[in-house]
């Protein structure tokens, strides 16, 4: 029987764990923290992730979808909040298609309990990878208690250590592998909007609530308990910025200025601003994701991303299903699987970081730009109209499961065809008429 070490009782450590346990391999979990189900999960309190198609089938292929369910909660679309207090939705997608808020803490919860269900699955906690072997493909480990080091070698290791991964940092001195990393020049800030004193949400709980206010954003999601869970997104620097806002009397201002709506809604703001950390946003890229028929990364420690498209969970979710996919297609080569993972999942998550990227100027500035929603209108008829022909951007990437690389050069194309519609000196008296829809047809049969 194969022995497999898996770095990181993460998200995707944990639900990598899962399938191959069902394999039948025997495998062993390190992680440098405690046990997350032994700690005392504060509701609205850890980052809320967005579980979208490319999530759920992972977690359906791991028989833990029914669990995850009931800790989701859907959200139709943004609901964008203007400086005066109005507010816009915006859907999604078409026919009641959702994104799910879910509590990180208790998303991994979930996922270590069903882990442990499998007897040839063991968990190490509170063990810090100092180096790895790799000629023996051994993990040298420190217990972070006893401070006791220790040599236990694998058959495979694969590593779910997150963005600053200790497998990716060993990797790193391996010949010809590539790593780039780099930090937005904006951090986030988590705030609170407590319940109402029935349990119910002070806002409407199936919308991504947005306050985009040009170079930076506010943004809630849902918690099961009746609260939000806020998230300044705000540059770390400049005239207005974390660095600026450095008195009470400054963040009050800011907050009743530039949303104001907000304020009655979060009454311990100060308390949340001052206390919580700031928090940097990276984007992580390398390749190979593989060393020989040995080592394997996934996750956040290959290709970590800022979450401005919701896909960080779900490109790492799906690194399990495609990896799941071709190792049964492989029929169980190691060598084979990893090197065809890595070949195909590279250029995937550099597509779903350029466009993360991309996304936080769109929810930023653009969610409240009259001619990009314009833009949106036309581009949802033509989708009502032809959905074979034309679905947008987001619905590929977050409804689907087309290739992140393709989407990114379908939405390319997308993009060029409606600039040249939207050029129109009369396109929002024209938007629409049949002239406009038979032009993008047009662009569409001359591709």
């Amino acid at each position: 029987m194969n022995k497999i070490a898996i770095i990181g009782a993460g998200l995707v450590g944990s639900l990598q764990a899962i399938y191959m346990a069902r394999k039948g391999f025997d495998v062993s979990i390190y992680e440098r923290r405690s046990d997350i189900r032994d700690a005392k999960l504060v509701a609205g309190r850890s980052i809320n992730l967005s579980l979208s198609d490319r999530g759920w089938k992972a977690l359906k292929g791991a028989s833990i979808s029914d669990e995850i369910e009931k800790i989701a909660i859907p959200m139709k679309g943004r609901m964008v909040h203007d400086v005066e207090g109005n507010q816009s939705f915006q859907p999604y997608g078409f026919d009641d298609q959702a994104i799910y808020s879910v509590s990180r803490g208790e998303l991994n919860k979930q996922l270590l309990i069903k882990a442990d269900e499998y007897p040839n699955v063991q968990f190490f906690f509170n063990q810090q990878v100092k180096d790895i072997d790799l000629k023996a493909n051994a993990l040298i480990i420190q217990d972070l208690h006893t401070k006791q080091a220790s040599e236990k070698t694998y058959d495979r290791i694969i590593g779910t250590d997150g963005a600053f991964s200790a497998v990716r940092l060993r990797l790193m001195k391996t010949d010809k592998f590539n790593f780039s990393q780099k930090y937005l020049e904006h951090g986030y800030k988590e705030l609170h909007i407590p319940a109402n004193t029935d349990g119910t949400h002070q806002l409407d709980e199936h919308s991504l609530h947005i306050w985009p206010r040009g170079q930076f954003m506010l943004i809630a999601l849902p918690n099961i308990d009746g609260s939000f869970t806020l998230t300044l997104f705000f540059p770390y620097d400049g005239e207005v910025s974390f660095n600026s806002l450095d008195t009470d009397e400054k963040v009050m201002d800011f907050f009743q200025k530039t949303f104001p709506d907000t304020l009655p809604l979060i009454p311990d703001l100060l308390k949340d601003y001052n206390e919580n950390p700031t928090a940097s946003l990276v984007t992580v890229r390398c390749s190979p994701w593989h060393y020989q028929d040995k080592i394997c990364l996934m996750g956040d420690a290959s290709h970590a991303i800022v979450p401005f498209y919701g896909q960080g969970m779900n490109s790492g979710f799906e690194d399990c299903t495609v990896f799941n996919d071709l190792f049964e297609q492989a029929d169980w080569e190691w060598g084979q699987v990893f090197s065809q993972f890595s070949a195909k999942r590279a250029p995937e998550a550099d597509a779903i970081s350029e466009l993360a990227l991309r996304n936080y100027v769109e929810m930023r500035d653009l969610t409240a730009n009259e001619q990009w929603l314009l833009q949106k209108k036309i581009e949802r008829k033509i989708t009502t109209k032809y959905p074979d022909k034309w679905l947008p951007l987001y619905s590929q990437v977050t409804f689907s499961h087309t290739p992140y690389d393709k989407a990114l050069r379908n939405g390319e194309i997308q993009d060029a065809i409606m600039k040249r519609v939207m050029d129109r000196p009369d396109i929002s008296e024209v938007w629409d008429t049949e002239e406009v829809e038979q032009a993008v047809l047009n662009e569409l049969e001359d591709l």
